[in-house]
């Protein structure tokens, strides 16, 4: 019985990923992701009290290990702030590139599930990142400076990039916010920005929207299983 209900859970959870990532969070349907997923509505609401709650499941998937993924691709003796600016960087550049992550990312930053998960598992890491500048500050300042940060982010997120308006001014100008906010003298923001816009973030970028397109399609099973 266990079993079972797991694995509709799964099939609810695969479905509703393949459906906010064709159609974005406000156009999904709910009866449609029930019809992917070969479930009733019933089977659906005894699993998930309603859309927010299926959107919750992969922004875990999407916040969960950012960093360490950044990290391992940087190395393990990378500066803390240049890992922080070019994973901030490359989700920038996701919402750029794919108008459904896009509007996963404004809404993962603005309902009241999604944003306090965030809140609360990206306050550590903002402690590790910015304790060298913020001095006595303890991880309650850093929860509640985070939703000034998320703010910024989903600000610069939902506003697209245009010829007056470029990638690059876009992730300068972003950058310089964050870092500002969180203390980092100005002649340390300058180094750290300066690296990133050196980097070739627009392949990374796209591996990331193919493997959450390759993960979509196969289900989302492995790392739905460890969420």
């Amino acid at each position: 019985m266990m079993k079972n209900k797991q694995e509709t859970i799964e099939k609810i959870k695969q479905a509703a990923l393949e459906e906010f990532y064709a159609n974005g969070y406000a156009k999904a349907s709910l009866r449609t992701i029930c019809r992917r997923a070969g479930v009733t509505t019933g089977a659906m609401y005894f699993s998930f009290e309603n859309k927010e709650a299926l959107l919750l499941t992969l922004v875990k998937t999407m916040f969960g290990s950012q960093f360490e993924n950044t990290g391992a691709i940087l190395g393990e003796n990378a500066d803390p702030l240049l890992i922080y600016g070019v994973e901030t960087s490359l989700q920038m550049y996701i919402a750029e590139m794919s108008e459904p992550l896009r509007e996963l990312y404004v809404v993962g930053y603005s309902l009241p599930t999604t944003s306090e998960y965030i809140y609360i598992s990206t306050a550590k890491k903002l402690q590790f990142i910015f304790a060298e500048y913020m001095g006595t500050a303890e991880l309650k300042d850093y929860y509640e400076m985070d939703i000034a940060s998320a703010g910024i982010t989903r600000g610069f997120m939902a506003k697209k990039c245009d010829l007056y308006f470029t990638m690059e001014d876009k992730l300068r100008r972003f950058l310089s916010c964050c870092f500002t906010l969180y203390k980092v003298p100005e002649k340390k923001q300058k180094e750290i920005i300066e690296q990133v816009l050196k980097m070739n973030l627009k392949p990374m970028a796209e591996k990331i929207i193919a493997d959450t397109v390759k993960k979509a399609e196969e289900g989302f099973e492995a790392v739905l299983n460890d969420v």
